[in-house]
Formats: structure tokens, C-alpha cells, sequence
């Protein structure tokens, strides 16, 4: 009987190998020069939370996806299953080592048991950004801004982001008397998208009765179309939901923003966007791929006023948004538009007799200092083996050394592109390097 173990991974969870790994490295790396170009900081969280931290205010189809277990010292502990609850729990925590406002971004793996699917995974990454300590309509545009940003900054250009606000809506529920349902009205039209109108209407009727799911479809239909669909939808939501108030002010005065800004027509006013999560007080959004709506939203968010009070008396304000790194990627793919390569490595410096590798490492130095991206192959072994290593790793330069006649000096080299043969020689290093970054 063999004593090997099957190499294997868990479902839903998954090996990466360097080419989605680098692609998945470029995007995060992008990401992050956006945020900080908005003044966004780091911060981290552990990924594993006492469970009452991250369910206290979570519903019941949350706790079934939560991996939750008693841990070797007894403790009831959980995996994040975002980002949002723990950054709730820190700011608690640090709120004296803090300013305010305070904007951090955060990129990391969280876990959720729900069922694997396409673009979904038990195992994922999120990139999330937020703002706490200020209720203006200014920090709630910038995180919208930053969201269109960010995906455009990655390539990302066709998308819709639609938006709404919880307040509006829970304005209208009062006026019907089922604002003690709200969360199972609320649940249900987030599920708008993925069951259909008449389901949804069923449903809600289930709910409230006929005449309020009727009602309630209509609102989250919302009115007009084009550029005049946001001033539309808002008197209609208004009205329906007892006319002017400071949620609709708030609408009105980020539309004035995106506006003056340019970017309107990237944003949609959706009354159907509510987000399922109980903690979200204000303004909620989701991004869609225009060319693949089907695939679900790929950055979505809110406001959450009181998400902190849960953890500290003092009421500390909030708005931010997460980008599904993940599902995000699936969709490029999809779509033809993924980012990867099989390396970072510009060029490669051949062994062609081993007792000369400290001239080989020399040149890569020199490389290096000028800003190539340089790595020296490590055996003398044939050359057509060194060119097919180097071919998969789709480096475009390949370099071959002729060693100094006196100790000290610079040894010569001769620069090859591997994809046409064609050869350089007597080349400097600063003339190497121009010619391999392009410059």
C-alpha cells in the first residue's frame, strides 16, 4: 500500500498558478496606486474573528455561510466573511489612534461556504475602501468616484454603477405600515435581478399583501429613461415615498457632483438596488460589466452609519465600497480582456560555462540598476534547453556573456530577442537596457 497522500484542494477553493497570479498580482498593484492617489491608507485585519464580532448583526442566511468552529482553547471563532464587519470592529478598537476622516483600503481573502459557481468561490479576494467619521454627500460621491476610477484605471470601462437610498425606500415602507418587514421585503428585491418580475411580485405579496407588492414594484421600477432617468426616478421615489427629505436632498446633491465632474452617465438611479445586508443606512450601489450584466455586480457598497455602534457608544459614520476581485477577473476573462503573463522577468542571462557565473551576475546587476527586470539561469546546461525555459516564461531577451580579460573590468555582452533571433553586440549596459524597456 502506497503511503502518498492525493494532492488535492478543497471545493470551491483553488491552487493559482503564476500567469492568474501575476494578472491578479497587476490589478491589485493598480488598485492600490488608485486608492492612495485619493488619499486611502493600508490596514489590516486577522481572518479569524470571535464569531459573535462578525454575526451580531447578521442574518440567518449569512450564518449558514459563515466557516465557524470551536478553536483549541474553547473559543467560538469564525473566518471574515468580508471586510466591512471587521474594519467595524477596528475602528471600535482604534478609534483614539485615529483621524477622522479616516480612509483605508484593504485587500484580502475572505470565506464564505456558499455553493461554488462561475466567478464564485469559497475562497475569495476582496478589495475594499471606505470612509469613516464624515456624513457629508461629498465623502459618498468620492467612494462612487473612486469605484469608477479604479475600474477604469484597470481597463474596466464599460459598466453601469446603479445606485439608491435606503432612507427613500424605508420612508415608502412606512407609509404602508410594513416597515417591521422591511429586511424580508429588502431581501427579496435584491433578488430582483436573478428571479424575475412575477417571482419577485409573488413573493412580496407573500409578504405584504397584493397591493403593497404592486406598490412596491413600481417604486423599485423607477421612471424615465436616458440621461433624464435620475431626475425622473427621484420625483417618483419621492412622491411615493412622502415627498422631500434630506435622503432625496442627498441624491440630488451627489448627482450635482457627478455632474460637474463628468461622469454621470456612468450612473444609473435604480430604486430595485437595496442591498441585503441590514447594515447599510443610506446610499447603496452596485457595478455591472455592460457587456455581461449576467455575471452579477463586480464593486458594490454603501452607507452604514451605524455599523461601529455595535462595538462603541460613540456614533461614527461610514461609507465604502468592495470590489470582488474574483468575480471581477471571471468576467475579464470572459469577456477577452484579462490581464496576465507568464512572468515579470524582461530578460534572462544564459549560463553558458558555470565557473563564469559571477560575470553572469554582474551583468544582471547592472541591469537591475538601470530597471530591467533581469534573472541569470543557474546551470550550464544546453542552450536550446535555456531558450525553451525562458520562451515559457515569456521573456523577450535573452543575454550571453563574454567574460572581462582583466579582473575589474565589464564583461561584454551580446543581446538576443528571442522571438525573431535578431542579435546585438558591443552593447553598453545603458543602451541595453533603453533597448529592452522600450525607451
Amino acid at each position: 500500500m502506497s503511503d502518498l497522500i492525493q494532492a488535492r484542494v478543497l471545493k470551491g477553493f483553488r491552487d493559482m498558478l503564476p500567469p492568474a497570479e501575476i494578472g491578479r498580482a497587476l490589478l491589485s498593484e493598480t488598485l492600490t496606486k488608485t486608492f492612495r492617489s485619493f488619499g486611502f491608507v493600508p490596514i489590516d485585519t486577522p481572518a479569524l474573528e470571535y464569531s459573535e464580532i462578525l454575526l451580531r448583526k447578521s442574518d440567518g442566511e449569512t450564518e449558514k455561510q459563515v466557516f465557524r468552529f470551536e478553536d483549541n482553547g474553547g473559543r467560538d471563532v469564525a473566518l471574515r466573511f468580508d471586510l466591512t464587519v471587521p474594519f467595524a470592529r477596528f475602528v471600535a478598537e482604534h478609534k483614539d489612534e485615529l483621524y477622522l476622516p479616516f480612509k483605508r483600503y484593504h485587500i484580502s481573502k475572505v470565506w464564505r461556504g456558499e455553493k461554488p459557481q462561475a466567478g464564485r468561490y469559497r475562497e475569495f479576494t476582496q478589495c475594499d475602501f471606505d470612509i469613516v467619521g464624515s456624513d457629508s454627500a461629498a465623502v459618498d460621491f468620492e467612494i462612487l468616484s473612486l469605484m469608477k476610477t479604479s475600474l477604469a484605471a484597470i481597463g474596466v470601462t464599460g459598466i453601469t454603477i446603479r445606485l439608491s437610498h435606503r432612507g427613500v425606500f424605508n420612508r415608502f415602507l412606512a407609509r404602508h405600515g410594513v416597515s417591521d418587514r422591511s429586511e424580508e421585503i429588502l431581501r427579496t428585491v435584491d433578488k430582483l435581478s436573478k428571479i424575475g418580475r412575477d417571482e419577485t411580485l409573488a413573493l412580496l405579496t407573500e409578504i405584504a399583501g397584493e397591493g403593497v407588492a404592486r406598490e412596491v414594484l413600481t417604486y423599485i421600477e423607477g421612471a424615465g429613461d436616458g440621461p433624464e432617468r435620475f431626475d425622473a426616478t427621484l420625483a417618483l421615489i419621492e412622491g411615493m415615498a412622502g415627498g422631500p427629505a434630506e435622503d432625496t436632498r442627498r441624491l440630488r446633491e451627489i448627482h450635482e457632483f457627478m455632474l460637474e465632474t463628468g461622469i454621470a452617465d456612468s450612473f444609473v438611479l435604480d430604486p430595485s438596488i437595496t442591498r441585503g445586508l441590514d447594515y447599510y443606512t443610506g446610499v447603496v450601489y452596485e457595478t455591472f460589466l455592460d457587456d455581461l450584466p449576467g455575471i452579477g455586480s463586480v464593486c458594490s457598497g454603501g452607507r452604514y452609519d451605524n455599523l461601529a455602534g455595535l462595538y462603541m457608544k460613540d456614533r461614527i459614520p461610514g461609507v465604502g465600497s468592495s470590489i470582488g476581485l474574483d468575480r471581477l477577473i471571471a468576467g475579464l476573462d470572459e469577456l477577452g480582456k484579462s490581464v496576465t503573463r507568464p512572468s515579470f522577468t524582461d530578460a534572462a542571462v544564459f549560463c553558458q560555462n558555470a565557473s563564469e557565473m559571477a560575470a553572469y551576475q554582474r551583468v544582471a546587476s547592472e541591469l537591475r540598476d538601470r530597471g530591467v527586470s533581469c534573472e541569470v539561469y543557474p546551470d550550464e546546461k544546453k542552450m536550446g534547453q535555456q531558450y525553451a525555459w525562458a520562451e515559457k516564461k515569456g521573456i523577450t531577451w535573452g543575454i550571453t556573456v563574454t567574460p572581462a580579460a582583466n579582473k575589474g573590468d565589464a564583461p561584454a555582452f551580446a543581446l538576443k530577442n528571442l522571438s525573431n533571433r535578431e542579435t546585438r553586440e558591443g552593447i553598453s549596459f545603458d543602451e541595453a537596457a533603453r533597448v529592452i524597456l522600450g525607451a
